[in-house]
């Protein structure tokens, strides 16, 4: 980036940047050998930034570039100020001394150094437990009020102090997700990038990069973490050969929620002559209609939100569920400390977590043949069995019957609107340049994104800027109730879908309503769900294997907007047939894969999870930079796993598996 050396490109530079994005601005002007940039950055930033709260911070990060310049005055003035600012910044203090110390002033150097231990005094295991414990509180309470970047600070204090907490970890980096802020693994002097990405959330884990087999190895690793093992296992009380099947489905999501919304004619549809539904709520107190409609649909209903998981598990137990559908996996409100109790012969993983669980007791994961072909099978711990489309669907949703112009909700009337109302989560550097290239080559073009908060919304528009697109081409949709929700795609062209972790029910959504979606699979289970899904709708030309392919097709039909409307009309003509929205199929099919599952049981089939070798997989791809290779786009994806399992083998051997490791690949290498 040589043009960041231009004096006139500093101070407006300076001025448009937060702390976080001047570290980042500094560390790219470092790596590209620009050091007296580095100073200049630095200075004009101070003199322009006199009340940012982090001010200390800064000046002891130009101290350190001051002194490694051999301009020690200067770093000690620095340094001093920042004491100034905030007489508790330890680092200060150390710097300080050793600044002296090379200054040749070894009285002055001990006298920070005592000074900084006389504040430390109280430093022991319970002040630093009682003092992370309310950093982490304060985070909480400081996301919810939307101050994302204060609530990161305080993850990172609390994480500085013991990088252990694997909590903490989990929900920095989902913040950073959700703030887009990127590169999402920022490691810092005391917490590793190893320890953030062996601290990785599967769900966090899934969007960070299409990676299969980093996550199989993150999802067995949490389970063991924070799952853990049960004190006992839940007495069984199933009848031999007992029929109707006796189906129990567990989640805290049968409510206003996007499960709840794909879940809502599943247990009506159900033939009552082959399976009893037992419905299992962990969620928060609800009493919304979606709520109620499953409690008088289900068989059977059951709270479980105020039931300790002990209790939980003896009732699903006493009910004779024979096989337990886990519709939450590794997302919020799962209790899955419940199902590790095994209350139930047969154990599913469908629908609420894309992908493994990489758990000793989830025996089947439900996908279809396109989220997950025979040669994927190796990516996941669960027999996978499959359904013509995995997602269930509703084909009653409600749709408000005024439909907005564009003018009302800030698109222009004549450009070509790409639309993405996938949470902000879900967007990486990768594909945010995808769609920048995209909005580059189609003179006009908007992109119409799901509103987050504001300073997410500046960082993105921002980061389009410097990339040449006007900040007024990325336009936000406030987010509304669902059925005003829908009516504004009609005035979207074309859906542009995330990867790895690409629309779910969004998806669904912009199907029903017409609206084309083109989407970039991966090999990983959340990135091929939204090809699946286009798929059963019927429209497989927009399923793309490769960015290019990807930015090209945009690109074609942002120039020619009326090669969408073939699309949109297939959508429109085949909605009430297309397999997507089938949903008497699905659930008939869903019925046989319970009989499969229970024959499986009874002939002593059942399968045994495969979890080998995962702790080495979780080690080697933990040093993987996911921020920096878009793995997506390795073509040899098992050779690139084995070149790093072969180094990591030389020091300790692997054993054999069923996945990359061979008897053979392992003799070779011996």
């Amino acid at each position: 980036m040589p043009d960041l050396l231009a004096s006139a490109m500093i101070r407006p530079m300076a001025q448009e940047l937060g702390v976080p994005d001047l570290i980042r601005a500094v560390e790219v002007l470092r790596q590209s050998g620009q050091a007296q940039a580095v100073g200049a950055l630095y200075a004009t930033w101070i003199q322009q930034h006199q009340s940012d709260p982090l001010l200390y911070a800064v000046l002891f990060n130009y101290a350190v570039t001051l002194a490694d310049g051999e301009q020690l005055d200067a770093a000690r003035m620095c340094l001093e100020r920042a004491i100034a600012l905030n007489a508790d910044f330890m680092p200060a203090y150390i710097n300080l001394g050793r600044v002296y110390e090379r200054m040749g002033n070894v009285g002055l150097a001990l006298a920070q150094w005592s000074a900084a231990l006389a504040r430390m005094s109280s430093v022991n295991g319970p002040a630093i437990t009682h003092k992370t414990t309310t950093l982490n509180q304060s985070a909480r309470a400081l996301e919810a009020a939307d101050q994302d970047e204060a609530a990161e600070q305080m993850l990172r204090h609390s994480l500085e102090l013991d990088s252990s907490q694997r909590e903490a970890v989990q929900h920095l980096v989902a913040l950073r997700q959700r703030q887009c802020e990127w590169p999402v693994i920022l490691p810092s002097e005391r917490v590793a990038h190893r320890t953030l990405m062996r601290g990785l959330s599967p769900l966090s884990a899934a969007a960070l990069a299409d990676d299969p087999l980093l996550q199989l190895a993150v999802a067995c690793h949490y389970n063991r973490s924070d799952v853990g093992v049960p004190e006992e296992r839940a007495s069984l009380s199933v009848t031999a050969g007992a029929r109707p099947l006796r189906v129990g489905y567990l989640s805290s999501d049968l409510r206003e929620h996007a499960v709840g919304y794909l879940m809502t004619e599943v247990f009506a549809l159900h033939d009552k002559e082959k399976v009893e539904t037992f419905a299992y709520y962990s969620g928060p107190d609800a009493r919304d209609p979606l709520h109620a409609h499953f409690k008088s649909t289900a068989h059977h209903f059951e709270s479980l939100t105020h039931l300790d998981d002990r209790t939980a598990a003896r009732r699903i137990a006493q009910d004779g569920v024979q096989i337990l559908v886990d519709l939450n996996g590794y997302t919020r409100e799962a209790r899955l400390k419940v199902v590790a109790q095994r209350p139930a012969p047969v154990i599913v993983n469908w629908l609420g977590f894309p992908g493994t669980m990489a758990s000793p007791y989830h025996h089947y994961i439900v996908a279809d043949d396109y989220i997950v072909p025979e040669s994927h099978e190796l990516y996941y711990s669960e027999k996978v069995l499959r359904l013509p489309c995995y997602q269930p669907s509703l084909r009653s949703r409600q749709v408000a019957a005024h439909t907005p112009s564009r003018r009302e909700v800030g698109l222009p009337d004549d450009a070509m609107v790409y639309c993405c109302f996938n949470g902000v989560h879900k967007l990486n550097a990768f594909t945010y340049d995808r769609w920048l290239s995209i909005l580059t080559r189609v003179s006009g073009s908007v992109l119409w994104l799901l509103a987050s908060n504001e300073a997410t919304h500046a960082r993105l528009r921002d980061y389009a800027a410097r990339r040449g697109i006007a900040k007024e081409r990325i336009v936000f949709a406030q987010k509304l109730a669902n059925p005003f929700h829908l009516a504004r795609y009609a005035l979207a062209d074309l859906f542009l879908d995330t990867t790895p972790y690409g629309a779910h029910t969004t998806a669904s959504d912009a199907l029903w309503m017409g609206v084309p979606v083109l989407t970039l699979s991966g090999r990983s289970f959340a990135s091929r769900v939204c090809g699946s899904l286009a798929r059963a709708a019927g429209i497989p030309e927009l399923v793309t294997g490769s960015p290019e392919e990807y930015v090209e097709m945009a690109v074609h039909f942002g120039t020619d907007r009326g090669a969408l409307h073939p699309y949109r009309e297939r959508l429109r003509a085949s909605r009430d047939s297309c397999t997507l929205f089938d949903m008497p199929l699905l659930v008939r099919q869903l019925e046989g894969l319970y009989e499969r599952m229970w024959d499986d049981h009874e002939n002593g089939r059942l399968p045994r999870p495969d979890l080998k070798n995962l702790d080495a997989y979780l080690e080697v791809g933990s040093e993987v930079v996911h921020d920096a290779l878009e793995i997506q786009t390795v073509a040899d994806y098992h050779g690139f796993w084995r070149e790093k399992l072969a180094k990591r083998h030389e020091h300790r051997p692997v054993e054999r598996d069923d996945r990359l490791l061979s008897a053979d690949v392992l003799a070779a290498w011996d």
